[in-house]
C-alpha cells in the first residue's frame, strides 16, 4: 500500500500488487485498506466467490455499515429478513445493526468490493480466518473476538434455507461458510 502525502491524510493508494490475497478459490479476498490506512474512514476488501461459493454466514456490525458493489456476476445478500439478489453495477448498503449476509448466487460468480464505514481493523480477522481453514485456530476463536472486529454473529432460517445449511459440507458454525467452515469471510 502506498500512501501519498499521509502526514497530513490525504489520500490512500493501494496497487493490485501490493493486496495481500487470503484464501483459495472458490473463495479469495484481497485486503484493500485498513482502518489505520485510512485515518479511521473506511476498510475495504475486494471478495471474490466463484461456482454459488458462499462469503458469509449472518452477522451485524454494531457501529458500522457494509456497503457492498458488485464488480461482476450475481450475489445473493440477506439483509434482516429480506433476500435480495444484487448484479453487476449494484449496490446494496447495510446500516449498522442488520444483520445480513452474501454469497455467490448458486452455480454463479461474483466479485464484491466490500466497505465498511466508519473503518475497523479486519485485516487481522480474516488472518485468524486463513489460520481456522489450516486448522491453527478453532472455528470458535472467532466467538472471543466479535467484540474486536464489530462482527457480532446471528442465526436466519431464511438464509440456512436460501443457502441449503444442510447440504454437505455445511459447517453449522456461526459466522462462517457452509462449503468450508475455516474459509468464510465476514
Amino acid at each position: 500500500m502506498t500512501h501519498i502525502d499521509s502526514s497530513d491524510g490525504a489520500a490512500v493508494l493501494v496497487r493490485a500488487a501490493d493486496a495481500e490475497v487470503i484464501g483459495f478459490p472458490p473463495q479469495t479476498v484481497r485486503l484493500l485498506a485498513d482502518s489505520s490506512a485510512t485515518g479511521g474512514r473506511l476498510s475495504t476488501q475486494r471478495v471474490t466467490l466463484a461456482g454459488g461459493a458462499d462469503g458469509a454466514n449472518p452477522h451485524h456490525h454494531a457501529n458500522s455499515a457494509e456497503l457492498f458493489y458488485v464488480l461482476s456476476g450475481s450475489a445473493q445478500l440477506l439483509a434482516g429478513d429480506r433476500l435480495l439478489v444484487a448484479s453487476e453495477g449494484d449496490l446494496v448498503l447495510v446500516p449498522p445493526g442488520l444483520p445480513h449476509a452474501f454469497a455467490a448466487v448458486p452455480a454463479s460468480d461474483a466479485d464484491l468490493l466490500i466497505v465498511i464505514t466508519p473503518g475497523v481493523e479486519r485485516f487481522e480477522y480474516f488472518r485468524q480466518l486463513a489460520r481456522i481453514a489450516t486448522g491453527r485456530q478453532s472455528p470458535e476463536s472467532l466467538l472471543k473476538v466479535q467484540a474486536r472486529y464489530d462482527t457480532f454473529f446471528d442465526d436466519s432460517p431464511a438464509w440456512r434455507q436460501a443457502r441449503g445449511a444442510g447440504r454437505p459440507g455445511s459447517s453449522g458454525q456461526p459466522g462462517h461458510t457452509n462449503d468450508a467452515p475455516s474459509r468464510g469471510f465476514r
